[in-house]
């Protein structure tokens, strides 16, 4: 952290999604409905992944840490979110920024491994299948899992210590609406040479890695399905696929606008654009995508929703 002789800011100020004050309101709700189902869509995966039986796979473990850094990442940014629309002042401590930004990256992080981790799970399903129970253990799904939290950890601590490593001394306005680490970087009276290059290096490692074993993979599991000869198989190999799929492209293309593009051509509001998406839009789709094109997930659904009522009526009576 920024050492306190050289920390003249204590406090930082949010412009928020938007500056106008007719919007406030309107967007409150819009983002509370937002948030709303990304609470109940998340939640509700993380339920019925772990209480019913035939959901008990590893790609259901590895949709249930999905929504749980889905709904961790949304939880960092949104309520403070939301209190800012409705108050005057849009302020966060110094501190309390630090660790929104740590809370953000831990999660976006560990988002971006499980979505790799989840893609290698695919190709060994479809291009192994007999070996799937063997290579995709239980013992390795947890070996995979606790690597995405670990190495979100220790991002979060590396780049969140290099931002504020740097001292803030002159405005504290930033052009955002959560503790992010380029425009939070922009406000920084000091030479930003190094935690740029922090940033950007883990940004482009990170993702990098993250869409080489999405690629290798999906090309795989695309030659695997060319070679099916019944189109009927052909089009439940591609249906498993489709939503992961659809997920990581939008994610990953979100994120490597907002990070690997170069400083001179930053904009601001566009990134705030961005941010938006893969803060809280995504980890709302996600329940969406996941569970409406999936069979299992909609019969278990319907069974936690008969089993809920029955147990209601009981207590009727």
């Amino acid at each position: 952290m920024a050492p306190e002789n050289l920390t003249w800011v204590t406090e930082f100020i949010f412009m928020g999604v938007s500056d106008r004050p007719e919007l406030q309101v309107p967007l409150f709700f819009v983002f509370l409905v937002i948030y709303g189902l990304t609470v109940v869509g998340n939640l509700g995966i993380i339920t019925l992944t772990s209480t019913d039986p035939r959901l008990q796979t590893p790609m259901y473990f590895f949709f249930r840490h999905l929504a749980i850094i889905n709904f961790g990442n949304s939880t960092v940014i949104a309520p403070k979110m939301l209190i800012n629309f409705l108050v005057k002042k849009k302020n966060t401590f110094y501190y309390e920024c630090a660790t929104q930004m740590g809370g953000f990256l831990f999660f976006i992080v560990a988002e971006v491994f499980v979505l790799a981790v989840m893609a290698y799970d695919r190709y060994v399903a479809i291009c192994n299948p007999l070996l799937y129970m063997v290579v995709v253990s239980q013992q390795i799904c947890l070996l995979l899992v606790s690597f995405a939290y670990s190495y979100g950890f220790s991002t979060a601590i590396v780049v969140a210590s290099s931002v504020f490593s740097m001292s803030y001394c002159s405005s504290n306005i930033i052009n955002h609406f959560y503790c992010d680490t380029v425009p939070l970087l922009a406000l920084s009276c000091s030479d930003t040479y190094f935690p740029d290059t922090v940033v950007f290096i883990s940004a482009a490692m990170n993702l990098i890695f993250s869409v080489i074993i999405v690629i290798v993979s999906y090309f795989n599991i695309i030659l695997s399905i060319l070679r099916i000869h019944s189109s009927e198989g052909r089009k439940k190999a591609f249906s498993t696929c489709a939503s992961h799929m659809m997920s990581v492209t939008v994610f990953c293309g979100t994120l490597l606008f907002m990070y690997l593009q170069p400083k001179t051509h930053h904009s601001l509001d566009s990134d705030k654009m961005a941010s938006v998406f893969y803060t809280l839009v995504i980890p709302m789709l996600n329940p969406m995508i996941y569970s409406l094109r999936n069979k299992d997930m909609k019969e278990a659904l319907k069974k936690f929703i008969v089993n809920r009522k029955q147990v209601f009526m009981k207590m009727r009576k």
